[in-house]
């Protein structure tokens, strides 16, 4: 799962949870010429134009429901080169789960089998002959 279907994710059941405890809200969001992609597309333009890079939960999901709750906002051009950071961690089926293992597993292995293959290094340096004075000179 990518950081973005995670956010898109986080972002859906947060206005699904509105939406269930406000009955006005849940119209908002039947809107037909709303969907969660452009929404998200929306949050990630304002944050990109107001030029920080941390927000709040609030802030984000404020930004959701404006998106959802005015019909002018146009979401703007596809973001590109951008990287979403949660603060929740996804949600794994189990064979992503066994995947990554293996994928680690397989990692630890190669790093130690070419740090063994590597030759040992000899120091070089210059050791000083040591002149040990002799009892019968």
């Amino acid at each position: 799962m990518k950081a973005t279907d995670s956010f898109k994710e986080i972002i859906s059941e947060h206005l699904k949870g509105l939406a269930a405890k406000d009955p006005l809200f849940a119209e908002t969001l039947k809107k037909p010429k709303k969907n969660i992609d452009d929404c998200v597309t929306y949050i990630l333009n304002a944050v990109k134009t107001s030029g920080r890079s941390g927000f709040t939960d609030q802030e984000i999901f404020g930004m959701a429901v404006h998106y959802y709750d005015e019909d002018d906002i146009k979401p703007g051009a596809a973001v590109k080169n951008y990287r979403v950071v949660t603060n929740r961690a996804p949600k794994l089926s189990k064979e992503e789960i066994e995947a990554a293992k293996k994928d680690a597993y397989n990692s630890v292995v190669k790093a130690e089998i070419d740090r063994l293959k590597q030759k040992p290094t000899k120091h070089k340096g210059n050791r000083p002959e040591v002149l040990s004075p002799s009892l019968f000179d």
